[in-house]
């Protein structure tokens, strides 16, 4: 199933950008962007990052919200994990959001899973 985003490509990477920009603007580790167009068609994009705290993953989950908001009038079709803050994600069809503790993230090693996937070059603002 297709979401309200605006069809095309270079649309839905547009939106990761901004995610990926909110998630570095406050502070998320080791973001990893797995472009999934050619590995699966349940979703274009996997966003993956780290928080060291349930407050910075509570805080980065909330910025990827607003700042996608903001940018494109689209909220996320569900938000999972807010309880235990352990992973949370943020499913906007398109492309999903995962937010790690970081022992979760070694658990599930989610680049290791889908590692014929390419990666999209993100670069830090300066």
């Amino acid at each position: 199933m297709k979401s309200d985003i605006p069809s095309g490509t270079r649309t839905t990477e547009a939106l990761v950008r901004v995610a990926a920009d909110a998630i570095l603007d406050k502070k998320g580790e080791d973001l990893v962007v797995l472009d999934l167009t050619e590995v699966t068609p349940l979703t274009d994009f996997f966003i993956i990052c780290t928080g060291n705290n349930s407050r910075q993953i509570r805080t980065i989950a909330e910025e990827v919200e607003a700042k996608v908001k903001e940018a494109f009038g689209v909220s996320p079709r569900s938000v999972e994990g807010l309880g235990d803050m352990s992973w949370v994600l943020m499913d906007y069809v398109d492309f999903v959001v995962h937010i790690f503790m970081p022992e979760t993230r070694d658990f599930y090693s989610l680049e290791r899973l889908w590692g014929d996937a390419a990666r999209l070059e993100i670069s830090a603002k300066v």
